[in-house]
């Protein structure tokens, strides 16, 4: 699986972990960064990931901030992003299962190393579910509000 990763400085320590930890699993990684501590703006990176997901069907994103929260706000303001603000390894099952989310995220205040390595393990082994859902996600993608 290929995945676009960035942060903000509130949570560099965890997506470095992650890039690692990914490409230890065999899956192609591309940081976006940051790649120090400096305060950045976190929608700043939002959009890199973003874009990059939408130009790149076959890709996965993942953002991560001291909570999440930030960042998973930036990025449903794309259409066609459905970012997903995960806490553990079944709300990324049911991102991905029951919304065809494209993007992970999570935050570093939030989540520790061992969550969230099972965080990524279960998007990664989840898929998206079709059927009923597909209806759903298509009235996601439709609202122009």
């Amino acid at each position: 699986m290929k995945f676009y990763i960035a942060t903000d400085h509130a949570g560099i320590d965890l997506k470095d972990y992650t890039v690692e930890l990914l490409k230890e699993k065999g899956h192609e990684v591309i940081d976006l960064g940051p790649f120090s501590k400096d305060r950045v703006d976190y929608p700043d990176y939002a959009v890199k990931v973003s874009k990059a997901v939408l130009g790149d069907a076959s890709a996965q994103g993942i953002l991560i901030c001291g909570s999440g929260i930030g960042m998973s706000m930036a990025a449903n303001r794309h259409t066609g992003i459905r970012a997903a603000l995960c806490h553990d390894a079944y709300t990324a099952m049911v991102a991905r299962g029951h919304n065809d989310a494209n993007i992970l995220c999570f935050g570093e205040r939030i989540v520790g190393k061992g969550v969230a390595e099972s965080i990524l393990d279960s998007w990664i082994a989840s898929s998206f579910d079709g059927g009923r859902h597909c209806g759903r996600v298509d009235k996601i993608e439709a609202i122009n509000a």
